[in-house]
C-alpha cells in the first residue's frame, strides 16, 4: 500500500519554511537542515515543498535573504538618530553588530558565505548591498557634517565594517580567548573613529 500523502494546509508555505528552516539552522547547522524533515514537520508532502524550494541550496539562499533583510533592519534603525553625533552613532551600529551575531550566529556566517559563493543569485546580492548600505551612508553623513575625511564613503566604510566582522568571526571561533567582544569592538571602532577624522 502506498503511504497517503500529507495535505498540504498551509495558506503560505514558503514563510512557514522559512520560519522552521531558521530555528533548525541555529539548532543543528547549515549541514544538517534536510528538506524531507522540514516537509514532514510541516506536515507537507515534499513535491509541495519543492514548488518553493527546488532543492537545499534554493532554500539555503532564501535563508540568507532573509537574514540580509533582518540585518539591513537593525543597521537602519542604529543609525537612525540624525541627532546623534557621528562617533556615538557608529558605536551604536557596532553594536547591533554585535547583537545581531550573538543572537544569530548560524545565520549570520551562512549570509556572508552565500553572498560571496561563485553561484549566488542576484536577488542574494541584491538583499546584502541593501543591508549593507547603512555603512557608507553613516560615512557620507559623517563626511557632511565635517567628521570624516573626504573620499568614496564605500571603501571608507570597509575599515570599520570588515574589523568588526573579522573580530565576530574570531569570537566565533574560540580565538578571542573569552575576551568580551562587545569591549573589542568598541575599543577597534573607536580607533577607526580616530583615523577617519579630517586632517588639519
Amino acid at each position: 500500500m502506498k503511504t497517503p500523502k500529507r495535505p498540504y494546509h498551509h495558506g503560505n508555505l514558503r514563510d512557514a519554511v522559512i520560519e522552521l528552516a531558521l530555528k533548525s539552522l541555529e539548532t543543528h547547522g547549515s549541514q544538517n537542515l534536510s528538506l524531507r524533515e522540514l516537509s514532514r514537520d510541516l506536515e507537507v508532502s515534499h513535491s509541495a515543498f519543492r514548488r518553493h524550494f527546488a532543492d537545499k541550496q534554493a532554500l539555503l539562499n532564501a535563508l540568507a535573504i532573509h537574514g540580509f533583510e533582518q540585518y539591513g533592519d537593525v543597521l537602519a534603525r542604529a543609525i537612525a538618530d540624525r541627532d546623534a553625533d557621528f562617533d556615538s552613532r557608529l558605536v551604536k551600529v557596532v553594536r547591533s553588530m554585535v547583537r545581531f551575531a550573538g543572537t544569530h550566529p548560524v545565520l549570520l556566517e551562512l549570509m556572508f558565505a552565500s553572498k560571496n559563493h561563485p553561484d549566488a543569485p542576484p536577488e542574494l546580492l541584491e538583499a546584502s548591498e541593501r543591508a549593507l548600505y547603512s555603512g557608507p551612508q553613516l560615512i557620507a553623513e559623517g563626511q557632511k557634517a565635517g567628521r570624516v575625511i573626504p573620499g568614496d564613503p564605500i571603501r571608507l566604510a570597509l575599515a570599520p565594517f570588515a574589523a568588526v566582522h573579522g573580530l565576530i568571526a574570531l569570537s566565533q571561533n574560540g580565538a578571542l580567548l573569552g575576551a568580551p567582544l562587545d569591549r573589542l569592538a568598541r575599543e577597534t571602532v573607536e580607533q577607526i573613529i580616530m583615523g577617519l577624522r579630517p586632517r588639519d
